[in-house]
This record gives structure tokens, sequence and C-alpha cells, in this order.
């Protein structure tokens, strides 16, 4: 006789779930105190309330983690339509190996040296502002670090000189192989030093993002610091990927002539394949302006449905290769960009390159970057992109579902891309092509 063997439901999910509160009538003043007083764990939902300013050096510690599918979860309540405000210290929020964590609904200001320093797995922060940041807006440290998810959030006024940026994002390829950093639906915008976005993680997928205004590069797509790694790890270990699809890239700094770097920046190198798809780039700055800045070790840089443009002056570079460093012989392809019939250094591999003095924007002065009706984005992408032959990015976005916007959005409020059968070149679609793509990541 068969007999059916019932498992106990604590097997697989967690023995309780609990709600701790934190705030000025609540048991816990601060977040630092229910640490202090409780360990929360997978599934738990720690609530703090809004319309209070809290004392920074917040440190959320290792035993504070959730598990794989069950994470913790620290979430900001609004009240008077207020976020909880963290503010001050060196590091105003740390994770500290407390892995499978969710921390939303913030607003994060005043650290001297990073506002959060982010040193753990399976971490999403969500629906969060970050700003006033002496130094780095999110530090990702070298080791320990592994998954890391960016989405709803603003990250503003951050960075300071070349070596502090709005965003620094790494992971550590031994503790956390295969970890993916994953950015979408974010407005990154008017960093004091640094680069917007400096990358040097294990795989990435940076989609309908706003990013405008760096001290140097918007981008910057590299390797991890060779310095600074945990024992085992080489340069060879693994290759770094990017996935840049849906993003818009508005350059306005005219002390700085580069908009995106990949490769390496002379102290890690990627080795790696980046690949950009309806993407829009605009130069604000006046002043002749490298797009794709080429650097150390790389593998294949790959463009499709970008259109490139420089609205107030100056000649675009589409590309600049003297310190690339190819790994396997020079590697470029895309199809069916857009460039000034001025632009110089135009990828021979591309094919389908349109050209034209304007691309048809709706206005550019107001950074309403809609392709026109009659302009010539619209219906000029190449609907079935391919890859360089042989060098493929994993897990490649396309068509793109979501459009970026100049603002901080609401979760889930991403607007959804329209699609008439023929998708436009940039990041947004025209706005009378009605029918909206279908599925979405």
């Amino acid at each position: 006789m068969r007999r059916l063997i019932l498992l106990p439901l604590c097997a697989t999910l967690p023995l309780h779930a609990a709600t701790y509160q934190v705030g000025p009538t609540r048991a816990y003043h601060s977040l630092n105190a229910l640490f202090a007083a409780v360990t929360p764990g997978a599934d738990d939902v720690v609530e703090v309330d809004g319309d209070v300013t809290y004392p920074g050096g917040v440190v959320v510690p290792e035993e504070a983690g959730g598990s794989e599918g069950h994470p913790l979860v620290i979430r900001g309540l609004r009240v008077n339509g207020h976020r909880p405000i963290i503010s001050g210290s060196t590091n105003t929020v740390e994770f500290r190996q407390s892995d499978h964590l969710v921390f939303e609904g913030f607003e994060v200001t005043g650290g001297t040296s990073r506002c959060i320093l982010q040193g753990a797995h399976d971490v999403t922060v969500r629906d969060s502002v970050i700003h006033g940041c002496a130094g780095h807006g999110i530090l990702s440290t070298d080791e320990y670090s592994g998954s890391f998810t960016l989405e709803y959030s603003e990250i503003y006024d951050a960075g300071s000189g070349s070596t502090r940026h709005p965003l620094y994002i790494q992971s550590d390829e031994i503790t956390h192989p295969g970890s993916l950093f994953r950015m979408r639906y974010c407005y990154v915008h008017d960093g004091n030093g640094g680069n917007l976005l400096k990358d040097r993680h294990e795989r990435s997928q940076i989609h309908y993002n706003w990013f405008e205004g760096a001290a140097y590069h918007e981008l910057e797509l590299i390797g991890p610091d060779e310095e600074t790694q945990q024992p085992g790890w080489s340069v060879d270990l693994v290759r770094e990927d990017q996935d840049v699809v849906g993003n818009v890239i508005v350059h306005s700094n005219p002390a700085f002539d580069s908009v995106i770097r990949v490769g390496g920046d002379g102290s890690g190198q990627s080795k790696g394949r980046a690949r950009f798809v309806n993407n829009t780039i605009l130069v604000t700055s006046g002043h002749d302006t490298t797009v794709f800045r080429i650097f150390d070790g790389i593998q294949a840089v790959e463009a499709h449905n970008n259109v490139l443009y420089a609205s107030a002056g100056g000649t675009i570079r589409v590309e600049r290769t003297v310190e690339a460093e190819w790994t396997n012989g020079r590697q470029v392809g895309g199809s069916n960009n857009w460039v000034p019939t001025s632009a110089t250094f135009v990828p021979a591999e591309w094919t389908g390159t349109l050209g034209g003095t304007n691309p048809g924007f709706a206005n550019v002065a107001a950074l309403d970057l809609t392709p026109t009706v009659a302009g010539a984005l619209h219906d000029a992408g190449d609907a079935a992109p391919q890859p360089i032959a042989g060098y493929p990015v994993a897990d490649a976005l396309f068509p793109p579902h979501f459009q970026p916007k100049r603002a901080l959005l609401p979760v889930d409020g991403a607007a959804v891309r329209p699609l008439d059968g023929a998708i436009d070149i940039g990041a947004i679609e025209y706005a009378g092509d009605a029918i909206f793509a279908n599925g979405f990541d």
C-alpha cells in the first residue's frame, strides 16, 4: 500500500511573521533601538512612522536578514504625506550582511561618507529619496555585497570630487557569484562629483531610468577594483556584462566631455559585453562630447535604436577607442541608431544608421523627448535587433515595456510604452502609438 507522507508546513515556511513598529509613540523609538532589543527575520515587517526625522548611523545587522523568497521588510509609512527621514552620521544607513532585505519608503540624507552603505545580498531599495550626501549616495562594499535591486527611487545632490559617486555599485564575486544588479524606474540627477552611476557589478540590467547632470560620466560600466577583492578572485574569474535599455541620459556638464565609459577606469576592467538599446542620449553642454568612451579591457559593445543628439551645439563623437583593449579583437555592432550628420567616429559596423540635423522631439528645450509623428525617430527602429555573432548579452531585454520619466515615480507608476507594430528610436515612444507592448519584466 502506498503511504502518503505529509510534511509539516514549517519545513518550507517561516514559523511566524511579526510586525514591529518604530516611532516617537511606539515601543521602539529608532531602528537601532529595535535591533538592540529583537531580531526580526524572514517575512517580518518593520514599520517606521513618517513625518519624523530619525538619527543616522542605522545598522541593519547580519542577524536581522530574511531568507530566500522571504525577506525582512523595513517600510517607511507616510504620515501627513511625509516619509520618515533618516539623517546624518558617517553612514546614514548600513546593510551589514543583512541578506534578503527590502528597504522602502524612506528619505535618507546627510551621510558624511555614505548615505547608504550596501553590504548584503538580495537587497531591494525602493520608493526612497537619497540626497544631501557629502560622499557617496549609495555605495556597495567590495566584500559581501551581492544581488541588489534599486527601483522607483530618486538620487540627487550626492557625490564629491572624482572618487565619490551618487551611485557606486559592485558585488563580491567570490561570496555571491552570479549576482545581479537591477536598476529601473529611477531618477538620478544633479551629481556633485563622480559619475551618476559607477557600476562594477558582475551583471547589470539598467532599464527605464532618467540620468541627468553628472560631474563626470553619467554612466561608468566597468569591472571590480583589482586591489580590493576576496582571496581567490582574479580579473578573468567572470566577465562583467551590462544591458542598458530604455533610459534617458542627459549630459549637461561643459567641463567634462564624455557621457558613458565602458570597460575599465584604470583600476578595474570588465572584459565584458555592453549592450545599449532604445536609449535617448542628449548632450546639452554645448561642447564637443564623446558618447561611448571605450577603455581598458572590453569584449563587445552593441547598440540598437538609440538616438544621440546635441541640442545646444557641439559635435557628437560617437565612440572613442584609443584606450580600448579588446579581448577578442574589435567587436562592435548595432542597428538603426540616429546620429547627427555632423557626428564623428560613427562605427562602421552599425547598419541602418539614420542621420539629420534634428531628430524631432516634441520639445527638447523642456526635455519632452517624445518623438513627433513627423520626426525621424517615429517607426524607425529595428524591430528585431540581433546581437553581435558569438557575443550575446544574457537575458537581453527587447522590446522595452516601460518609459522613463524625469521625476520620482510611485511604485508601479511607470508608464507602459505603447507600440503600434513599428518601434520608435529612443527611450520614449510617440504618444499616439496606442497599442501597448506585450509582456512585462
